[in-house]
């Protein structure tokens, strides 16, 4: 290549002795804390050499400045080499090092956010890349900036195939500022991986996908700085550099050996270790440093206090599916801020995300039948603050993706997921297409929000309270048209239940949601027929869910609760009420709720037939009254 220029001597001689280096407090670490993963470490210490003193552009004091170049680590049990690296760079002094996986310390075992260096989780293996594809289409596609994003990834990880939904999806949208690294070191946690050094398998592999494939010796400073070079003058394509590279590199009677992963080097480490000082050609700071960016083109962004263009503006009682809400909604709070953005995975004209995509299509992205690739692509756009992302798909195929949305969690990520078809009252689909377990799911994700909105008008305010909500969000919306229940002026809050019928001779207090709810409302009217007074209650969101509301209206109602749900009884709302209600006496709660494995059938045979039309709670509530 004519414009590439061989580095000077003194220049190799200095990355080699940083990579070294890494090698030395990737080993001293994890003595100290007696665990961790030294050799696969060693395998990229050149690599990450390269990336931060040669390569890639970022500030040093400012890790997550919008301008720099990104690194994410999907090989996240290598984290001490990525520490090693960030204090070699000057970020924190190397004695910090030694408080690697300590309680307290944000060195953890694994990279999170904790740290101000880490944009995203990592260390479930498979995932990185989809994170990395998102930050990069972002950059691309929004901010129009320079910044390059890099990623890194072991070999067995590749076996994933979030992998390989990932490399389609750059691929597909052509990130030309994407480099993937794959680490080839030829072995696995417990032997070596399937393809073991053969490089050019991986890269007839990677060609096929529509990448720039680059094989190199993952330990040669000239070979990996002439790649990233290339990669980052190569136009309408992402480029993976293949290294080939050697578990324990530079390990003396430990290098390219089973059975060293995952452990501290124990008696044999101050024997590497000097092995290690003897190849440093200067054993003092660094003579290099990393090179900042060429010029600060990353866009401000603001996505603060995002409102509804207008308000909803339904009449009561006109029918309107939840999921058509959404799509309203979407567009309503596009048309305030810019960066709210939709991914779905080609369900968008039956989530209705399509109504982005016809008022802006740079704004809609779309992630076809890959559920991993569409979870983990909207972590990376969100994160560090660049987008709103709204992901949507049929509900239950998030559970496809739990594992990237549990992530999404320890990463700190915002991210609003939107689940449509949810329950039997899809009807003739089958128990395939039915989110029976979708509420349960995002209920275990630590600092989720839940909601479940009943009508259009909760729908949309749901929507705008999701895109100001810190941490995952999941608004679970259903197929059928509802009857809209609540005003247009009405008011919604987050953890704040709505109580609908309400009596001082209420004697049971029936709680409803999405489907349920006008079942509920149907079942009150016949009730009051016969001569039983219940009042219903819509809880809004299910996490949090209104203890104190609860609590309240059910004691005001003889302590008798119903509970009747679209759902299977584990995890759902029946499971968050009697959590709410836990430890109050004299309050019974019966849990109506989708108990077996569904039959298709049209929703309102289904819903009958599970024990959740307004007839069956009519029964149901006769018989709870009758026995208390």
């Amino acid at each position: 290549m004519a414009d590439y220029h061989k580095l000077e001597a003194k220049v190799v001689d200095e990355l080699k002795d940083i990579a070294n280096k890494i090698r030395i407090h990737s080993i001293n670490s994890t003595q100290i804390a007696k665990s961790g993963h030294p050799t696969s470490c060693s395998s990229i210490a050149e690599i990450l050499s390269v990336l931060f003193f040669n390569t890639m552009r970022y500030k040093v004091s400012l890790p997550r400045d919008a301008s720099s170049d990104r690194f994410v680590l999907s090989k996240g049990h290598a984290a001490p080499a990525l520490y090693a690296a960030w204090a070699e760079a000057g970020l924190f002094p190397v004695s910090s090092l030694e408080t690697l996986r300590k309680f307290g310390s944000d060195l953890e075992g694994h990279p999170t956010p904790r740290l101000n260096f880490i944009d995203v989780g990592t260390g479930s293996l498979g995932q990185g890349l989809s994170i990395a594809n998102g930050m990069a289409y972002v950059g691309k596609n929004y901010d129009k900036a320079n910044y390059r994003v890099y990623c890194l990834i072991g070999d067995g990880e590749s076996a994933e195939g979030s992998i390989w939904e990932a490399i389609a999806f750059a691929s597909y949208y052509k990130l030309d500022n994407l480099c993937v690294i794959f680490d080839i070191n030829r072995l696995g946690q417990s032997e070596p991986t399937s393809l073991g050094h053969d490089m050019d398998t991986y890269r007839k592999r990677l060609e096929a996908f529509g990448f720039n494939p680059i094989v190199v010796d993952g330990h040669d400073i000239e070979q990996l700085v002439k790649a990233f070079y290339v990669a980052a003058n190569t136009k309408e394509k992402p480029t993976a550099v293949l290294a080939k590279t050697y578990k324990g590199k530079n390990f003396p009677k430990i290098e390219d050996l089973e059975n060293w992963h995952g452990k501290a080097l124990g008696d044999q480490a101050d024997r590497v270790i000097q092995h290690l000082k003897t190849l440093l050609k200067n054993s003092g700071p660094s003579q290099i440093h990393p090179l900042k960016p060429i010029k600060d083109d990353a866009p401000a962004v603001d996505i603060t206090n995002i409102k509804l263009a207008s308000p909803p503006s339904y009449k009561v009682g006109e029918s309107i599916a939840t999921r058509s809400a959404y799509g309203t909604a979407l567009v309503k709070l596009a048309k305030t801020n810019p960066r709210v953005i939709a991914l779905d995975g080609d369900m968008k004209n039956s989530t209705f995300s399509e109504n982005l995509k016809k008022y802006d299509p740079a704004r809609y992205i779309e992630c076809f039948i890959a559920e991993q690739s569409l979870v983990g692509t909207a972590i990376g756009a969100a994160c560090r603050d660049r987008t709103v992302a709204f992901v949507s798909t049929f509900a239950t195929f998030f559970t496809r993706a739990f594992d990237q949305i549990r992530m999404g969690a320890i990463s700190q990520s915002n991210v609003n997921f939107v689940g449509s078809h949810c329950g039997v009252s899809i009807g003739e689909d089958g128990p395939s297409q039915m989110g029976l377990e979708d509420i349960a799911m995002f209920r275990t994700i630590p600092g989720s929000t839940v909601f479940y909105p009943s009508d259009a008008v909760a729908t949309e305010r749901a929507i705008e309270l999701a895109a100001n909500t810190k941490g995952i969000t999941f608004t679970r919306v259903s197929r059928p048209a509802n009857p809209v229940v609540y005003s247009n002026d009405q008011v919604f809050q987050i953890g704040k239940a709505l109580v609908h019928r309400k009596s001082n001779k209420d004697q049971v207090l029936i709680i409803g949601a999405g489907v349920t709810l006008q079942e509920a409302l149907n079942a009150s009217i016949e009730l009051a027929k016969g001569g039983v007074a219940a009042r219903v209650l819509d809880p809004f969101t299910i996490k949090p869910i209104d203890k104190e509301g609860i609590i309240k209206n059910a004691q005001e109602c003889g302590g008798l609760v119903v509970v009747v749900e679209d759902h299977y009884p584990e995890g759902g709302v029946g499971e968050a009420v009697l959590s709410a209600v836990a430890m109050e006496k004299r309050i019974i709660v019966k849990q109506i709720a989708v108990r077996e494995v569904p039959r298709s059938g049209p929703p309102n045979v289904l819903i009958d037939h599970y024990g959740l039309s307004a007839k069956k709670i009519v029964n149901a509530v006769k018989e709870l009254v009758k026995l208390y």
